[in-house]
């Protein structure tokens, strides 16, 4: 391929950003033009440079799925491949939701990384496998409302009925009918199994 690829990485962890940056470098058509470590950063980054594809991590300061839709919306020609550690259905769907192209693993090879760098600037989607089924099924799921998703964080952040109804100034009776109908959609009877699959698909994290 002789078109240069001019690459962002968005990872605040910086061993992390030198180890993407040496694997994508290896290739000369391959240019990483700058680095970022939050989500501010990465949009000034994006501002000055109009890199084509941006690497991102999504527990960047600010966020890494709101940083992929402010640089989306605002530079639509540019490419956001997901490069993380979390696997969850929820943090999938979130990234794609937001406009990424892609969504990988940490852990994957220098010829991995850098099909996907090529994939996605050319317009494809890159999911691996086991990503994708969760994508799916993610998407067979039905979407918990604002105020399902606050009982939830509180019943993983072990509250009571009566402490999530003071929290979230709402009577016993409506803690109640959200948690039902969370369960429901969660597939599960109660809240123990609830805060559980919160954090095994991503829709909470500890």
């Amino acid at each position: 391929m002789s078109e240069t690829i001019r690459i962002l990485i968005v990872d605040d962890h910086l061993a992390l950003r030198i180890g993407l940056a040496a694997m994508v470098s290896a290739k000369p058509h391959l240019q990483v033009v700058a680095e970022a470590a939050d989500n501010a950063s990465a949009i000034a980054a994006c501002a000055q440079h109009q890199p084509d594809v941006v690497l991102m991590d999504l527990r960047i300061p600010g966020g890494g799925v709101d940083a992929t839709l402010a640089i989306r919306q605002r530079w639509p020609a540019t490419r956001v491949l997901i490069v993380t550690t979390f696997d969850g259905d929820e943090d999938i769907h979130r990234a794609i939701a937001a406009g990424a192209s892609g969504y990988l693993l940490k852990g994957l090879s220098s010829a991995e990384l850098v099909a996907a760098v090529e994939a996605v600037h050319r317009g494809k989607t890159v999911m691996p496998p086991h990503v994708a089924a969760l994508f799916r099924e993610r998407v067979l799921r039905k979407d918990l409302s604002p105020r399902e998703l606050a009982v939830l964080r509180l019943i993983v952040d072990g509250r009571s009925g009566k402490e999530i109804a003071q929290e979230l100034q709402i009577g016993e009776e409506s803690v109640k009918t959200h948690s039902k109908s969370l369960f429901q959609k969660l597939g599960v009877a109660d809240r123990t199994q609830a805060a559980i699959e919160a954090i095994r698909h991503g829709i909470v994290h500890l």
